[in-house]
């Protein structure tokens, strides 16, 4: 964890108070983000069902995306009184409103992927196919 006062912290904290970019790379960036809010483009999932399409990330950091994208109002999580508990995801009207950014990035990637692809590892990739 790095220090609040460190010359890192105090750089992203101004550079996320004035650039709306920085904003939304900082609340979606990361390894598993975008992959998530593309299957639950499709509706509700449950934890079981979003790590079954993605099988390369771990149970513990699936959890942890989760709960980011949660606390960034992105996703909702809803647990039902149930026996066993029931839990489903779904986008909020926050995370509705990121589809056609989702889309066009999606359509950047896939136009330029031949280009700028040399060096780059490919996970997960066949998740978004479906949405463009």
């Amino acid at each position: 964890m790095r220090k609040s006062n460190s010359t890192y912290t105090l750089n992203e904290t101004i550079i996320n108070a004035t650039c709306g970019t920085a904003v939304t790379l900082a609340l979606i960036g990361g390894r598993w983000k975008l992959n998530i809010l593309w299957i639950l483009l499709e509706g509700k999932s449950r934890f079981s069902e979003i790590k079954k399409k993605m099988p390369l990330v771990s149970e513990r950091m699936l959890a942890l995306q989760l709960k980011e994208l949660e606390k960034a109002k992105i996703i909702e999580r809803t647990v039902y009184p149930e026996v066993p508990p029931r839990v489903e995801y779904e986008l909020t009207e926050i995370g509705q409103s990121m589809i056609p950014m989702l889309r066009v990035i999606n359509a950047w990637g896939a136009q330029y992927q031949q280009q700028v692809k040399e060096g780059l590892v490919f996970e997960e990739a066949s998740i978004c196919r479906s949405f463009a």
